[in-house]
């Protein structure tokens, strides 16, 4: 299916009768930053809406652990490492505190991105005598590698402190809410990947939603789109796999394996959104000696302790897909790319981030929740 064009998905789109608005979420932020990188928003019917949903780890990483992070760099003789974007992720701190990881590397905490876990195994092994803390925020597609690291064997010296999230519960979440505010929806290509497309059949036989599987090149996420809107006009929802040469149904069993033999479900936190059942990982008893939750216990704050996105931020109601980037009071105005008053804008899967980056705060068109 996805073998066809570009332009001639976009000519068999056009080519439908649309009668009544179809609003589209994606949940991957590599699909919110595909379509804008192609342009799709401008080049479909005006009747389509492709909303962003909650695809971007970063943005929900809960401010518990980022300020844990920050307390264990700061008092720990320590190095910590994690992935590029967390270290300008802001949070709320009371004044002359360090509000993101950066600004506690300026502080003097000894603070490191890396690109992958591997590192992470090679910084302990070249300082045996530190402990390395491994801050690991990321959806199922990064857990995969975490978790093959730890079945691995990590050195004694290493700690994960891990924010790691399953994606398909906060969809389920919003399916179940009042005001879901989209009709169909675009299904993640590299989370399914891993997890496999059939862990989104409950969107259609649940909820009776169109979903589609899409990759990442524009004739797959028009593939996905046609998809979503023609089984959206018939009244139909079925789950249809727009990126079968990576995306398998049962996924891929050693990715999970990994990841069951390694982690526990648990019940966490997303920034803002507050807690969602069944929707994070964290280490199981056999690894616990490197739970840096456990190991460092004492710098760790309480949900309820934590405010959620900065005051005026709407970063929430943008994750969320009930307003559009440019519709956030602070976006454009106090929120920049050079100062991120919220998570959106700091990482290049955050909604507000690609739409600073295509030039969408020009936009102005909402979204009716």
């Amino acid at each position: 299916m996805t073998q066809v064009p570009a332009k001639e998905w976009l000519e068999k789109i056009n080519a439908l009768n649309l009668r009544d608005c179809i609003r589209i979420m994606n949940v991957c932020g590599g699909h919110e930053r595909a379509l804008n990188q192609a342009g799709l928003r401008t080049l479909l019917p005006e009747k389509i809406e492709l909303i962003a949903g909650p695809g971007c780890p970063v943005c929900i990483c809960p401010e518990e652990a980022i300020s844990m992070a920050i307390e264990i760099a700061l008092n720990e003789p320590v190095i910590i490492v994690t992935f590029g974007d967390m270290l300008r992720v802001p949070i709320n701190a009371t004044s002359g505190k360090p509000r993101s990881l950066e600004q506690a590397r300026a502080l003097g905490g000894d603070i490191h991105p890396i690109a992958s876990p591997l590192e992470a195994r090679a910084i302990a092994q070249q300082h045996p005598d530190k402990q390395v803390v491994f801050f690991m925020a990321g959806f199922e597609t990064t857990t995969a590698p975490t978790a093959a690291l730890i079945a691995e064997g990590i050195p004694d010296n290493l700690f994960l402190l891990l924010a790691a999230h399953r994606t398909w519960p906060a969809v389920a979440q919003l399916l179940n809410s009042d005001q879901p505010g989209f009709d169909a929806l675009i299904g993640p290509g590299h989370v399914s990947a891993v997890m496999g497309s059939n862990e989104w059949k409950f969107v259609a036989e649940q909820h009776q939603l169109p979903i589609a599987i899409a990759g990442f090149d524009a004739a797959s996420l028009l593939a996905a789109i046609y998809s979503a809107i023609l089984q959206t006009i018939n009244g139909e929802a079925s789950l249809e796999n727009c990126y079968p040469s990576v995306v398998k149904p049962e996924g891929n069993p050693t990715a999970q394996g990994l990841i069951n033999s390694t982690l526990d479900i648990i019940d966490s936190q997303w920034r803002g959104i507050g807690m969602i059942p069944a929707s994070g990982y964290a280490l199981n008893k056999n690894h616990a000696t490197h739970d840096a939750h456990i190991h460092f216990t004492e710098y760790a704050i309480q949900s309820d302790q934590a405010r959620g996105m900065p005051p005026g931020c709407d970063c929430t109601q943008v994750v969320m897909g009930k307003i559009y980037p440019n519709q956030c009071r602070l976006y454009a105005a106090a929120c920049t790319p050079s100062n991120p008053i919220g998570p959106c804008m700091v990482s290049d899967e955050g909604a507000c981030r690609i739409w600073w980056a295509n030039g969408l705060h020009r936009l102005d068109k909402a979204i009716q929740a």
